[in-house]
């Protein structure tokens, strides 16, 4: 019995994934630094401390890793209002809401890029809480973001539906015990998952039927 939805965030509930690359692209051309090896899916998913391990050797030595986040970061808020919301997000989450469900948001972005990504979407106040790569010891794909969610939700694993678009996501949710629902993953999925769907507006189904 699904008793709580914990949703991911970029790719998943806002379309945010093109302008956080657009984001590196530009801090990686002020610096000089080619990253044409390392296709978009690469950083599907991946946190920015997951990202800089990847690219910091091609940074200069002076470098330090809060500077180039920040610059990062400021390029993405200054550009939130670009943002597309992904079709039926915040349709889906108000319904679940009447429908008694609790809900969540599992991210692995900073504090600042969710409170800016929730904000956009309308639904902070629906959500019971959220949380960020701040707020965790590990990121996706370890699965501590989801065993933490789990426990504050004070239910078992197997009563929450994770909804991920990235196999990061995905890989971090199983580990933790939790349902999976893919949506539009980019790329090959690199496990089963108990749903895959194609529109959020599934999420109400599988959520009336399984519940």
């Amino acid at each position: 019995m699904i008793k709580a939805v914990a949703w991911d965030i970029d790719g998943t509930l806002v379309d945010s994934e093109p302008l956080h690359l657009k984001s590196l692209r530009l801090i990686c051309e002020k610096y000089n630094v080619d990253i044409s090896d390392l296709s978009d899916e690469y950083f599907i998913g991946v946190n920015l401390y997951g990202v800089w391990k990847t690219l910091r050797k091609r940074f200069p030595v002076s470098l330090k890793f809060d500077e180039w986040a920040n610059q990062i970061n400021s390029f993405y808020f200054a550009n939130s209002s670009t943002l597309n919301m992904t079709l039926h997000a915040s349709e889906v989450i108000s319904e679940l809401h009447i429908l008694g469900i609790s809900q969540v948001a599992v991210s692995n972005s900073n504090r600042s890029v969710v409170d800016i990504n929730l904000a956009a979407l309308g639904v902070s106040k629906i959500l019971n809480f959220s949380l960020s790569l701040d707020d965790v010891k590990k990121g996706k794909p370890d699965p501590f973001p989801y065993e933490l969610a789990t426990k504050k939700l004070r239910l078992k694993p197997d009563e929450i539906l994770a909804v991920e678009d990235s196999n990061s996501g995905i890989i971090s949710a199983q580990k933790a015990g939790l349902k999976v629902a893919a949506v539009n993953v980019r790329g090959r999925l690199e496990t089963r998952v108990d749903f895959s769907i194609t529109s959020l507006k599934e999420i109400l189904n599988l959520i009336t039927t399984k519940s």
